[in-house]
């Protein structure tokens, strides 16, 4: 299940441009961690019915970024340590997996692809390093597209479709940090281009893993994975 695209071919029905609202503003932490999920406020805010809430708010749950609190409706899921390294195993386990197939299946048209996301993530990245606010949305639109990219030559969608909803929960904890890692980041990025070029399948799982445990360690040093917060 993925977050709105860069661009839209097709207008979207109501349903699922809300939904694509809703699951983005809990991936990008203006939900916070254990906020209750009022069907009240959410009409409000949402502009959505009641039913169609309800209907968003099981599909967030299936992807485990909402909570069902049984009588008490629904709360934006929980931040912790234990999650937060569950899944950077978990995506490191899908990521490095459809990396190596990319590599040895990818084609210019799939080379092409990774050149041209991690041009639009650079342009992104170097304006957050010159002190630029206001970046949130396109740096994880821009970071998302990157790795997808690197990884679009796998031949496996289900793999892919699996790929993203894990990176958008992992995703969301670096957006609970709210800071950016800066160059070691870009270093990153830039490294794993030459690598996944260059088809060196160990230096580029070598980097992935290196890329995602500085990711979790990040995070963590941040101290900001906590409960809910008003908006």
């Amino acid at each position: 299940m993925q977050l709105q695209p860069l661009t839209d071919i097709e207008p979207l029905s109501v349903g699922e441009a809300t939904f694509r609202r809703l699951r983005a503003d809990i991936v990008e932490g203006r939900l916070r961690p254990g906020e209750r999920l009022l069907l009240d406020r959410l009409k409000v805010d949402y502009a959505a019915g009641l039913s169609t809430l309800r209907e968003i708010l099981q599909r967030l749950a299936s992807e485990h970024l909402v909570v069902a609190e049984g009588q008490r409706g629904f709360a934006v899921a929980p931040a912790s340590e234990a999650d937060l390294r569950d899944l950077g195993a978990l995506r490191l386990l899908l990521e490095a997996r459809a990396l190596e197939q990319s590599i040895a299946q990818g084609d210019l048209d799939w080379e092409a692809r990774v050149v041209g996301a991690h041009h639009k993530l650079s342009a992104i990245e170097k304006r957050l390093l010159a002190g630029e606010t206001g970046l949130t949305a396109p740096w994880i639109a821009y970071d998302r597209a990157f790795h997808e990219a690197l990884i679009s030559a796998c031949g496996s969608p289900a793999l892919m479709d699996v790929h993203v909803s894990v990176f958008d929960r992992f995703v969301r904890y670096h957006m609970l940090a709210e800071s950016f890692r800066g160059p070691p980041v870009i270093a990153d990025h830039k490294e794993l281009v030459t690598a996944a070029l260059g088809r060196d399948v160990a230096t580029a799982r070598a980097l992935l893993e290196r890329h995602v445990e500085a990711g979790i360690a990040h995070v963590l040093a941040s101290g900001r994975i906590g409960g809910p917060r008003g908006r």
